[in-house]
């Protein structure tokens, strides 16, 4: 009866290994590219894609299989800053992420409560945000002020 429970404690715990390396590439540093394809823009323009995935993350709706890999990967893409994402996760993770501190701001408040309590994804973003507009206008103004000393035409 021991050697069952051994055998059984140690299929378990090679089960729990194996499904949390299952989401990484031989690498060893990589998410799975399994669902990189997915349309971002259509999940944002949709409030009902976009409420089941936020419901998920939240535990509040059942996941799809996308979702939930997601979910399951949301803690250590936060806390490493997506290092072990591929590009394509990055450029959806910012957009989407961007999209709701932006537009949908009470969500966002939800998932940063559970998944980054010390707001330090908004902080970065914001600050990124703000050097970027920052930059923006001091192109503006020199573009502005080279169109200025053109002569004029007559």
């Amino acid at each position: 009866m021991l050697i069952f429970i051994i055998l059984a404690t140690c299929n378990i715990v090679f089960q729990e290994t194996f499904a949390k390396e299952e989401n990484r590439t031989e690498e060893g540093k990589k998410y799975t590219t399994k669902y990189d394809n997915i349309d971002i823009d259509g999940i944002i323009k949709s409030e009902r894609l976009l409420k089941v995935y936020v419901g998920c993350l939240l535990d509040r709706n059942p996941c799809t299989p996308d979702a939930m890999e997601l979910k399951r990967n949301l803690p250590d893409a936060l806390s490493t800053n997506c290092s072990s994402c591929s590009e394509a996760q990055k450029i959806a993770a910012d957009k989407l992420s961007h999209y709701l501190i932006d537009e949908k701001p009470m969500e966002w408040g939800h998932l940063e409560e559970k998944y980054d309590p010390d707001g330090e994804y908004r902080r970065l973003y914001l600050e990124n945000k703000f050097s970027n507009n920052k930059s923006e206008d001091q192109d503006n103004s020199k573009k502005d002020s080279k169109e200025s000393n053109l002569p004029l035409d007559s």
